[in-house]
């Protein structure tokens, strides 16, 4: 199954002078066509961070959207970044100057410009607010930090190069609600299962109220995750605790 994250980048987001406001739309753009996210990181203004990372996710074969750090300013890192991640230069690509000039005439010039130096290669994902192109490499795709921008970027890209995936991936997740038993009850249950499902992923998720509740789930491949469910089931059942389906 094809594994999809998101790098979000910016000092900005993580000093709170402004909010993420990309996490919870990717996963609602992703859940309405079927797909799900992998994973999500946060990095800051860190030139070696963020090629360190893109190099890892590249190396994985990851689908990957990457928010922020595009434009032209002296702390926008992630174009060179991206170059360094994949071993390549970075140059300007006619395209992006084509879009840039027709949007801005000739103010595009001398700094707007700078917006289509790009790592050698690339394609790119055009931009429907301001035709100032985000681009891609290696199955990452990167998009302005803007959420109006942005998001339609990352629907294009979707609708443009994984629509084969929509609705296809054998992935589901189910849980039971188990009563009077906190994590630490369950913990020997829990490794049991792992062991007996390495492909599956277990989550568990403890409810604050009077009655020590907790959700045990296991999620993956839908007949594993029942076969698994199955166990779970009877394991809780075996040490005496209460559960309810979800």
């Amino acid at each position: 199954m094809q594994n999809f994250g998101i790098y979000i980048i910016g000092d900005e987001i993580l000093s709170g002078k402004r909010k993420d406001a990309h996490l919870s739309k990717i996963i609602e753009l992703f859940s309405a066509r079927g797909l799900q996210l992998a994973w999500a990181n946060y990095l800051g203004d860190i030139p070696e961070q963020i090629t360190s990372s893109l190099k890892a996710s590249m190396a994985r074969g990851d689908v990957v959207f990457s928010f922020g750090g595009i434009g032209a300013t002296p702390d926008d890192f992630t174009r060179q970044c991206a170059a360094d991640a994949a071993g390549v230069a970075i140059e300007r690509h006619v395209g992006a100057v084509a879009e840039i000039e027709a949007q801005y005439g000739e103010s595009a010039y001398p700094k707007r410009v700078l917006m289509a130096d790009f790592p050698k290669g690339c394609d790119l994902i055009p931009n429907p607010i301001n035709r100032v192109a985000g681009f891609s490499i290696h199955q990452h795709y990167f998009v302005p930090g803007f959420p109006e921008m942005a998001h339609p970027m990352v629907e294009w890209v979707l609708e443009t190069y994984y629509s084969h995936l929509f609705h296809t991936q054998n992935y589901v997740e189910d849980s039971i609600l188990v009563s009077e038993a906190g994590e630490s009850d369950l913990i020997d249950l829990m490794n049991h299962m792992l062991s007996q499902y390495p492909m599956l992923k277990l989550f568990s998720l403890p409810k604050s109220n009077q009655r020590r509740t907790t959700e045990l789930g296991m999620k993956g491949e839908s007949e594993q995750v029942k076969l698994a469910m199955d166990a779970l089931k009877s394991g809780v059942t075996a040490l005496g605790y209460p559960w309810a389906n979800i």
